[in-house]
């Protein structure tokens, strides 16, 4: 069939199921765009206000649905405003399609209006190439077919991540008789199981381990891997912690279940994986805010024997030295571990009666008690713990929750219980701030029919609250929390715990005469249309947000938090490494005797 190179876009993405395309057009993209126009029931062209919240849009799409969207930018600027976007996908491995359009090809290197090309002609691939799992940029429009089938490979085999296809202006609008591949014959249909050596290994470990704890990450929410996990945690009654990524993997209502590892974690998990005997790590990288800096206070490994299992095999033994590493799919090698262990223990293991499970229910009451003050403070302004619980208390069970790089996202990943996959959505990895907003938008696309909660600080929403004007727009019900405190509250915080209550610097929204400062969020989200409700009351927290659920609308509750401490902050479980200078003595010398333990 002949076709544009914007219509084969546009036909490719439509024989994948992508139904949307999210983005700005320009001129740059005009002709892909337009290659939409009469197709506009089978793919939607969706708006954004700016280019990296289309790719935070893209993103939380795919987290929610396990599927990906498109992102569609002009040349120049807009294909240089995906670049944080992009960074924050492929640090979490989320799956984004970006194509950006590119000079024509029978101009490269002329400068033309916004082609970066002083040391390489049409040279803006280079910026997004640390990002990107590949990039393409075809020349011709009889290569986009070849191009498209390889993008999808890579973007949703292996460890899911953001490709780019540069695309030039001619190129969209030029065309060529072409064959359009069928997806299903370009990508491998099972991903790599365990060897079965290593399975039988795995499987006598775990069956054996009096002290066993399950690590839980991104990798196995990728792999569809609930089942399994729950499964195998309550056929050897260990305990199970999770990541930032693999929070709402395994029920956090769960008994065996420990919460957070790291310094922002819990004292629950800490204390499990630092006595375990096995660790089993699914689809987790062993980052430094999960592990204490790699000090001895989280992991003890060795003696702690681990088992590290991931669809990457770089990320296994690069941390921690492994007992034994496994390549493979989370998913089917939990599958091949629960059969191996079904001929081991005949019978499931009554670990109820167990005294380790015993110490597992201890130590998730000692976390929960270290932070009741905050959780039942009846003080105003109100305490973030005790708004988080006042929502939970009115939150649907399976409702969604997005949220950005501030106080509010690491207190919902420490204090907020989740209780199935894919629903707790953050900007984890990479911790972008402004990711809250447009994450939402792509929540709510992905799930329709499901509550949207958006929890942000003032700092996060201020970042994209344009892209509130395209949820009121598209009249989406999301709900955004704002717990505004005035501030970089979470820095300043550290600031303040790091450096010494004297050293606090550019935190604060202050004026000049330095009383605080911050816009009425409740008026400026009329402004744009939205429902808004605004409180500093612990006792009115549930009805706002109970009242922001049922109009069925875009709605913003603007809760004014405190910004004193303890109320004001979080529970620190471990240490975290921030340098700081030698000028601050008393303080330079506690930090070196907590990085005296970092194990290299």
């Amino acid at each position: 069939m002949r076709l544009t190179g914007g219509e084969i876009v546009a036909e490719y993405l439509i024989r994948e199921g992508v139904p949307y395309l999210v983005g700005i057009p320009g001129h740059g993209n005009l002709a892909l765009f337009d290659a939409l126009v009469d197709r506009r029931k089978k793919i939607a062209a969706f708006p954004v206000l700016h280019e990296q919240c289309a790719v935070h849009v893209a993103d939380a799409y795919h987290r929610v649905s396990g599927r990906p969207l498109a992102v569609s930018t002009s040349i120049g600027p807009g294909a240089a405003n995906t670049a944080c976007g992009v960074a924050q996908a492929y640090v979490d491995s989320s799956a984004v399609l970006v194509i950006t359009g590119s000079v024509h090809t029978y101009m490269r290197g002329r400068s033309v209006l916004q082609e970066i090309d002083r040391t390489h002609w049409a040279n803006f691939p280079r910026m997004l190439e640390p990002v990107v799992k590949q990039w393409w940029q075809p020349s011709r429009v009889d290569q986009l077919p070849f191009v498209l089938h390889r993008a999808f490979n890579l973007m949703l085999t292996g460890r899911r991540g953001p490709v780019l296809i540069d695309l030039p202006m001619d190129v969209q609008a030029e065309a060529a008789d072409v064959e359009l591949p069928e997806p299903s014959q370009r990508r491998p249909l099972n991903p790599p199981a365990a060897h079965p050596q290593d399975v039988e290994r795995a499987a006598n470990l775990l069956s054996r381990a009096k002290r066993p704890v399950m690590l839980v990450g991104g990798g196995a929410v990728t792999a569809e891997a609930a089942s399994e996990v729950r499964k195998l945690a309550e056929m050897i009654g260990a305990a199970v912690v999770t990541t930032w990524s693999g929070k709402g993997i395994f029920p956090e209502d769960h008994q065996l279940y420990a919460w957070h590892p790291g310094s922002i974690g819990s004292l629950s998990a800490n204390r499990l994986c630092g006595e375990a005997d096995v660790l089993l790590a699914v689809g987790t990288r062993f980052v430094d805010w999960t592990t204490a800096s790699y000090t001895q206070q989280v992991y003890r490994i060795p003696p702690t024997k681990l088992i590290h299992i991931d669809i990457e095999e770089r990320e296994i033994g690069k941390n921690y030295p492994v007992e034994l590493g496994i390549r493979a799919d989370a998913k089917i090698v939990l599958g091949q571990l629960l059969a191996a262990l079904a001929d081991r223990i005949k019978e499931p293991r009554d670990y109820k009666s167990s005294s380790y499970f015993k110490e597992i229910i201890k130590a998730r009451k000692e976390f929960f008690d270290s932070f009741r003050d905050r959780r039942e403070s009846n003080a105003s302004p109100v305490s973030i713990s005790r708004a988080l619980v006042e929502m939970r208390n009115v939150v649907q069970r399976d409702s969604i929750w997005v949220s950005g790089a501030g106080l509010p996202q690491s207190q919902v990943y420490q204090e907020v219980p989740f209780f199935e996959p894919r629903t707790h959505i953050t900007s984890g990895g990479f911790s972008t701030m402004g990711f809250t907003v447009p994450g939402a938008i792509g929540a709510q696309l992905a799930a329709p029919k499901r509550r949207v909660i958006g929890v942000a600080g003032d700092g996060d929403f201020l970042n994209s609250i344009q892209e509130l004007a395209i949820a009121v727009q598209r009249s989406l019900p999301i709900v955004y929390v704002v717990m505004n405190n005035c501030g970089w509250q979470s820095i300043r915080n550290l600031q303040r715990t790091a450096y010494g209550e004297k050293r606090v610097i550019n935190t604060q929204f202050v004026d000049r005469d330095g009383d605080f400062f911050s816009p009425n969020f409740a008026d400026v989200a009329k402004a744009f249309g939205a429902k808004s409700w605004r409180t500093d009351k612990p006792s009115e927290v549930g009805k706002c947000v109970r009242d922001a659920l049922n109009c069925e609308q875009t709605a913003v509750v603007e809760l004014l938090t405190t910004r004193d401490l303890p109320l004001g902050g979080l529970s620190k479980y471990a240490w975290w490494d921030v340098p700081v200078p030698e000028y601050l003595k008393s303080e330079r010398k506690e930090y070196e005797k907590e990085r005296a333990e970092v194990k290299s």
